[in-house]
C-alpha cells in the first residue's frame, strides 16, 4: 500500500537517520518500510538478482535476530541496496562498523533456530528415540532457571516440569535443548535431579539440537500427574545476548528465570514475544537487572503457542 505524502516523509527521514547511524537491522527494517515492500516481494527481487534467501532470514535480518554471515548472504546484502535503491556499500558499512560476522566469522549472539528450519534434523533426533510427536503429556507448568556465565556463555539451564498424562502408558519425556551458535553438542551433559534417569541422549553437531531422555521408572495412566526436574549443563559457545522458549502447542504456568555471574552483569534486560519464528517480535518490555540477585526473569501465567524470551546487551 503506497504510503500517504506525510507518512513518506516520516519513513524517508526514518531511513535516513538509521543509514547514517544504524544498526543494520534498523536500517534494512526502515529501507524495506520506506519502498512498501513485503518480504516476499523482496525476496522474488532477490531472486531475479540470482540469489536465493528466504522470507524467514530476511525477516530475521530485519529483526536483529540473525546477521547476515555466509558469502550468499553478503550477496544479497549488495542486491539489496540496489532494490531498495540505497547508496552503494550502506548496508554493507553497517555490517562492517557494527563488527558483524563475515563469511569466515560465525555470530557469536545467541539467535533462535526455529524448528522449521532445524524440523528434518529433530524429526531424526526423536525417531532413533523412537519418540512419537504427542509425547502423551500436557505441561501444567514449567520453570526454567538459566545461568550466563562468567565468560558470558549460555553455562546452563534447569527445568522443573508440571505435567500431566493424557493417555496411559507414558513413561518418559524427551527434552529438546538448542546451543548458541558454534555450540558443540557432543560436550554438553545432561543431568536428572529430581524423579528422572537420564536415558539416550543424541545430538546434531551443525545445527546444535540435542535430545535426550527422561525416563520416569513408572508407567503413569491417563489424567496421572508428575514432577520431575533435570539440567543441560551447556558452557560450549561464545557470547549470549538471549534466550528463547518454542511452543507448539498451548501449556500452563511458564516462568523463565536468567541468572548472571557477578562478574558479567548486562547494561540492559528485556523481555519480548513473537507469534511465530517469522514474525516481528512485539510486547517488549524493559526488566531491571538486581545487582544483588544478578537475575531477571518472567512469568506467563497461560503459555500459548508461539516464542517468548529475554535478551540483553552487554557494554
Amino acid at each position: 500500500m503506497p504510503y500517504a505524502p506525510e507518512q513518506a516523509d516520516v519513513a524517508t527521514a526514518e531511513l535516513d537517520a538509521a543509514l547514517r547511524g544504524g544498526p543494520f537491522h534498523v536500517a534494512l527494517r526502515a529501507a524495506i518500510a520506506a519502498r512498501g515492500l513485503p518480504l516476499q516481494r523482496v525476496q522474488h527481487h532477490l531472486s531475479r538478482h540470482g540469489v536465493r534467501v528466504g522470507v524467514t532470514s530476511l525477516s530475521y535480518w530485519q529483526q536483529g535476530a540473525r546477521r547476515p554471515q555466509r558469502p550468499e548472504s553478503l550477496r544479497a546484502v549488495r542486491a539489496l541496496e540496489e532494490i531498495l535503491r540505497l547508496p552503494e556499500e550502506s548496508l554493507i558499512r553497517l555490517l562492517a562498523e557494527a563488527g558483524e560476522p563475515t563469511a569466515d566469522r560465525r555470530p557469536a549472539a545467541r539467535s533462535y533456530r526455529s524448528l522449521v528450519e532445524a524440523s528434518d534434523v529433530l524429526r531424526r533426533l526423536l525417531a532413533q528415540l523412537d519418540a512419537p510427536p504427542d509425547g502423551g503429556l500436557q505441561t501444567l507448568g514449567h520453570h526454567e532457571r538459566v545461568r550466563v556465565g562468567a565468560r558470558r556463555e549460555l553455562s546452563g539451564r534447569e527445568s522443573h516440569h508440571i505435567v500431566r498424562a493424557h493417555r496411559d502408558g507414558v513413561d518418559r519425556f524427551v527434552a529438546v535443548h538448542h546451543g548458541d551458535p558454534g555450540c558443540v553438542p557432543e560436550r554438553m551433559a545432561v543431568h536428572a535431579l529430581e524423579n528422572c534417569r537420564a536415558g539416550r541422549v543424541r545430538w546434531h553437531h551443525d545445527t546444535g539440537v540435542l535430545v535426550a531422555e527422561l525416563l520416569f521408572d513408572t508407567r503413569l495412566r491417563a489424567g496421572d500427574t508428575f514432577l520431575f526436574r533435570y539440567a543441560v549443563e551447556d558452557g560450549t559457545a561464545g557470547v549470549a545476548r538471549e534466550y528463547v522458549r518454542g511452543a507448539d502447542t498451548a501449556g500452563g504456568q511458564y516462568a523463565l528465570q536468567v541468572r548472571f555471574d557477578a562478574g558479567a552483569l548486562p547494561v540492559r534486560c528485556h523481555r519480548f514475544t513473537q507469534q511465530s519464528a517469522a514474525a516481528p517480535r512485539a510486547g517488549r518490555r524493559e526488566l531491571p537487572v538486581s545487582e544483588r540477585h544478578r537475575s531477571v526473569h518472567l512469568v506467563e501465567p497461560r503459555l500459548r503457542p508461539g516464542i517468548v524470551g529475554i535478551g540483553w546487551d552487554w557494554e
